[in-house]
């Protein structure tokens, strides 16, 4: 036993591990919201469906904030060596699908999103809010 699990052990407490999945959801999310995209999702889905562990939800409200996230996040995770399955909306950027195959995200514009509702289409979904980091002002050094 390492040191790190003896303490762990000692507190009671187990690590929780976290799969690449997830890993990949949280980065695409954070991505979106890189992009200014608004009321950002992450529904947990592994043991509601075989097709996928995780969606990614964001709402885009132009086309030209649709077009920089799904560029962002495809672009950004190409760096970290994750390719798209499979992409599509991205011509009419009205709902662009990205398929990661474990993780799946959707960036909506906000009829679309309305209209489809994916969170109420996957309810018992654990669902996750992701907020953009709020940045401190910094005091002026003149």
């Amino acid at each position: 036993m390492t040191d790190a699990q003896h303490d762990e052990q000692k507190q009671g407490g187990a690590a929780e591990e976290v799969e690449v999945s997830e890993l990949l959801a949280r980065r695409a999310a954070a991505l979106s919201l890189e992009k200014k995209c608004e009321d950002v999702k992450i529904l947990d889905v592994r043991g509601l469906t075989s097709v996928t562990d995780f969606f990614v939800i964001a709402t885009a409200d132009s086309e030209r904030k649709a077009k920089a996230a799904y560029e962002h996040v495809v672009d950004e995770l190409k760096k970290d060596d994750e390719r798209p399955l499979h992409i599509e909306g991205g011509d009419t950027l009205h709902w662009v699908l990205i398929d990661y195959v474990d993780v799946v995200v959707h960036l909506f514009m906000p009829d679309e999103r309305k209209f489809y509702d994916l969170e109420s289409l996957w309810a018992d979904a654990r669902i996750t809010t992701i907020h953009a980091p709020v940045e401190t002002p910094q005091p002026d050094e003149s």
